[in-house]
């Protein structure tokens, strides 16, 4: 913004420089032409012909071809031609050179106060703005990154740019449901394009844990009646397919999806998907053996009653080496505690990140008390790092930690 402001400042100085440069010649213009009129001959001509026309009328008086009195008026006709010429030539005397001045000032203001209001309606002062809170928070922590956004969402609330960019924070936390927040202010501000319909179905799909409830449905209706090859709902729709074992419609699903998707590493995970699909069809009962984990969920004793039994309690599992989304996640509530939970490909978040794909994982659980999955003060949690994937043993995680306050 710095770089910004001194260029807007060296235009405005060039636009001032421009206005004035012509007033500070005035003077000299001026006595120019006061010098050109001082050395006009046009009087002395009209004196010479004078002269000269008296001339041959005295000759001709000598000569007696007229009379002393015809003389005597011709002479005098003369003479007033000169004196109406000499008059009619004089011409207005010239106004004095800082006459008008003090409208200089108010034209460079007007120049100045212009441009910066045009610049603000046409400019892209917004999206630098924006640039540089991105920038700033390129490395900071995922929580920073959502709050500066926040903030500057605050600030302008009217630009879209600053809304896309917070909806891949939301989505690829697992916080859908602000997610599909920020999707429904990009339509307000956009208009229903069967793109944005599509992140919009995406998060409001996750959100309803995988499934297709009639909010999703009507989403998928409408985004496949203005596109019917849009990979995200299809890809959606594949997975809706092939968590039921409907593995032929998941492949034509993620088949159409693959043929919309520019992402070389989209494609690629489609594809694996899509082998597993067809590996399955294969199979004489329909399924397959699994990667999957065996969680023995409990509270520790020490934190019962701090908080309802109705409150969410989310298992994940994130690779223990690489930064990323969850690459399971599962949900049950407080009140059903303890409890057996598997986690497997079959709760994963995106077709790009799966458990399989893994080969140690952290457990985490945390119970919330809004229901969200991005943690607050006061939500209980439990971890396990290091996993190994491959692992067929039951394992044991305990509840026994509480989210302090920042």
């Amino acid at each position: 913004m710095i770089a910004l402001w001194i260029g807007i400042g060296l235009l405005s100085l060039l636009a001032i420089v421009l206005l004035v440069w012509p007033l500070r010649r005035a003077s000299g213009l001026r006595d120019a032409q006061l010098g050109f009129e001082a050395g006009d001959r046009y009087n002395a001509e009209n004196v010479a012909i004078y002269r000269q026309r008296l001339r041959v009328m005295e000759e001709v008086l000598a000569a007696g071809e007229i009379g002393r009195e015809r003389f005597e008026e011709d002479r005098l006709e003369l003479e007033r031609r000169l004196l109406e010429d000499a008059g009619n030539h004089r011409g207005r005397s010239l106004q004095a050179h800082t006459l008008g001045r003090w409208l200089v000032p108010v034209v460079l203001l007007c120049v100045v106060i212009g441009g910066l209001a045009l610049y603000d309606h046409f400019g892209a002062r917004r999206d630098l703005a924006l640039f540089e809170v991105v920038q700033s928070l390129h490395d900071a922590p995922l929580e920073r990154q959502q709050n500066g956004l926040e903030s500057e969402a605050e600030r302008q609330p009217g630009n879209p740019k600053v809304w896309a960019e917070l909806f891949p924070l939301y989505r690829d936390s697992g916080q859908y449901d602000k997610a599909a927040d920020v999707v429904e202010t990009l339509i307000r501000l956009q208009g229903r394009q069967p793109w944005l319909l599509a992140q919009l179905t995406q998060a409001e799909f996750f959100a309803a844990h995988r499934t297709l409830t009639d909010r999703v449905q009507a989403l998928v209706d409408e985004t496949l009646a203005l596109d019917p090859r849009q990979p995200v709902v299809n890809d959606i729709l594949g997975i809706e397919a092939f968590d039921h074992a409907r593995y032929g419609e998941a492949i034509d699903f993620w088949r159409k999806a693959l043929a919309g998707y520019d992402d070389p590493e989209a494609t690629q995970a489609l594809q694996r998907v899509i082998d597993i699909a067809q590996q399955r069809m294969t199979d004489n009962d329909g399924s397959m053996t699994q990667v999957g984990l065996r969680v023995d969920l409990t509270l520790d004793p020490r934190l019962a009653n701090r908080l309802p039994g109705d409150a969410s309690v989310f298992l994940v599992a994130r690779d223990s080496h690489e930064d990323g989304p969850p690459l399971a996640v599962t949900r049950t509530t407080l009140n059903a505690l303890p409890r057996l939970l598997t986690l497997s490909d079959a709760n994963a978040m995106t077709n790009t990140t799966k458990l399989s794909q893994a080969e140690r994982v952290d457990l985490i659980v945390r119970v919330s008390a809004s229901g969200q999955a991005k943690p607050q003060a006061g939500d209980l949690y439990g971890r396990l790092n290091d996993v190994a994937v491959s692992s067929s043993d039951k394992l044991s995680l305990v509840i026994d930690h509480v989210v302090p306050a920042p």
